[in-house]
This record gives C-alpha cells, structure tokens and sequence, in this order.
C-alpha cells in the first residue's frame, strides 16, 4: 500500500512551571507510525494521551523536539504548512462544529473563500459546482446551506459542512479530531460510515483520533493505543481491541459498555495519579495503575515487542518468551 504520512522517531518535548519549579514533560515520546492511501487508522487513548498533539505535529501546527514527519506525493516546489493544506495535501476536522464556523457568517461564505484562496476554480459557476459535489458527497447539497448561519443546523449537519469544505481541495489525508463527541448518539453512526465511505470511494487515508473505542472498532483499518505519549499498542483493530494485550488496552476495553447485565466492569481504569506525575514517570508511564506491574516496569522503559504481528510495549511478553525483534530492527515495518 502507498504511504500518505510517515512520522518517525517523533518526539515532543514541553517545559512546564518557572524558576526551580521548571519541568520537563514530554508529550509525545518516541512515536513512529505511517498511514496508507485508502485505510483508517485509529489513534486512540483517553484524554491527555498526546493524540492531539500528534495530530498537531502532522499538521504542522507544532515543531517536533526531534524525528521527522514525511508527507508524501506533495509538490517538491512547495514546502511547510502552505503545502500541507493545498490541493491533494492535508485536511482536518475538528471535535467541536459549532468552533469551526463564525456564528455571525454565513456557512456558505467559508466554502466559496477556500475555492478562492486555493485557486481552485475560474468562475463563480465553477465554484458553486465545486461546493455542490463536495456537498454531496456528505450527503447534502448547495440549495441546503445557501444563505444559512451555523445556527440554524444541528451538530450532525454541522460536521457534515465542515468535512465538505475539508473535501474542496481532494485531500489525501482527512484528519478527524474526537468528529462524533460533539454530536448526538443517533447521528454518530451517519458520520462515522461517511468516514467509511471516503476511504472506499475516494481512496481517501484518513486518521481517526478517537478515546471511543466502539467508534473505532467500527471504522478502523489499523489502530494504535496512547498513553502519556507512548505507544502502547498498535496493529490491525480486530486484532489489538479483539484480544488486547497491553494492560492498559485491556482495561480500556473492559470499559466499553457491554450488553450482557452480568458483565461487571472492575472500574480499575479510573485515575489514580496526576497527568504530570505519570508524564514524568522513569520507567512504564502505566505502571501506576497496571494490575500486573513488576519491578522492572518501575525504572525502564519497556521494549517494543512484536506478539501475533502486534506492537506492545510491554515486558509481560519478553517474560512470558513471545516473539521478539532483535535490536537494531524496525518492527513497525512489519505492521504495515
């Protein structure tokens, strides 16, 4: 499959209080992971996990400490954000609609502003037909929207508009910050199925960054799990939420509601330390609150072990003997 982003060795360091106070808190540590042309993949975990701030970095709307982000298919004459967001390049969406658009313009007016700032029509007419099939590709239309404010849609409707202008410059890649939190239970599952639809129609990669882990086992292709910046886990959806085996990947699915009333959840995925002290943490970041930490995890960082075509970065499987890459070789090659 063709790669659209790679980020490799990415890392994201912030400072954090003043004068003897002054800390270091690294937001994204180490994270490598690519996204193909045609797939979803999932970056989930709970809040303050480091998703957003990886998604920033893609962007390029944060500089990484160190690594690198390679955008794929751009025109080498162009470069930096300006070449991210042009035509075949980057799009986003966000978690909020209602934050995306001034309540006091008309909806219409950002459509017909994004077709003139990137030059993607001559005339007026070519425009409107431009905004009418990116419109219909969420299922609305341009007689829906014209002369309408924010207001007068619902949050669904809303988020519908903001993919369409996303679509207006044929992105290569889509990404969707929290796209359904915002949005009523009943219509979360029209948004996340165009979603689907993008990726079979239009070959789009989208990057679903989620905390819903439902949702993502929905949608996704591939997933990786987050927690205090790290990659925890990361593979194809079935696999990773099907059978976790990172402690902290099962105790997120522990939490996903079940139907069955006899199924109790343990409640263990509940906060037991600051968000500082386990960004700060020497060893495991999950060693705080992990049913089965041992020594080890409490001053070094565990390995990335590759287990049934899984990343886990856990030393349960170099105890428990699973397979493992030797030093020196990139088993998130392996995962692609």
């Amino acid at each position: 499959m063709k790669k659209v982003v790679e980020l490799q060795n990415v890392t994201k360091i912030y400072s954090v209080g003043g004068g003897l106070a002054r800390a270091k808190i690294i937001a994204v540590d180490n994270v490598s992971f690519h996204l193909n042309l045609g797939e979803i993949f999932g970056l989930a975990g709970e809040s303050g996990c480091g998703k957003t701030t990886t998604a920033r970095i893609i962007l390029g709307f944060e500089k990484p400490t160190s690594g690198t982000v390679v955008v794929y298919g751009l025109s080498p004459t162009r470069s930096g954000v300006q070449a991210r967001f042009g035509p075949g390049g980057i799009q986003a969406v966000f978690q909020n609609p209602f934050e995306t658009f001034n309540p006091l313009r008309l909806v219409e007016a950002y459509f017909f502003e994004t077709v003139k700032n990137y030059r993607l029509a001559q005339t007026k007419r070519q425009a409107a037909e431009l905004i009418e099939d990116a419109l219909q590709a969420v299922g609305l239309s341009y007689a829906e929207v014209a002369e309408r404010y924010p207001s007068e849609f619902s949050g669904g409707q809303l988020q519908r508009i903001a993919i369409a202008r996303a679509l207006l410059t044929k992105p290569r890649l889509l990404i969707a910050d929290e796209p359904v939190s915002m949005v009523d239970a009943s219509l979360r599952i029209s948004i996340v199925n165009l979603f689907r639809k993008l990726r079979d129609e239009l070959g789009m990669a989208i990057l679903y960054i989620t905390h819903d882990l439902a949702t993502a086992y929905y949608i996704c292709d591939r997933i990786a799990l987050m927690f205090r910046g790290n990659l925890v886990e990361m593979g194809e959806v079935s696999r990773v939420l099907g059978s976790p085996r990172h402690p902290y990947t099962r105790l997120l699915t522990e939490s996903i509601p079940k139907a069955d009333p006899t199924r109790k959840w343990t409640g263990r995925i509940a906060l037991l330390e600051t968000e500082e002290e386990e960004y700060r943490r020497k060893g495991c970041k999950f060693a705080g609150r992990c049913p089965t930490v041992m020594e080890e995890c409490k001053y070094s960082v565990p390995p990335d072990s590759l287990v049934d075509g899984v990343l886990v970065k856990c030393f349960l499987y170099q105890r428990e003997g699973e397979k493992i890459v030797p030093k020196g070789g990139d088993i998130r090659e392996q995962l692609a």
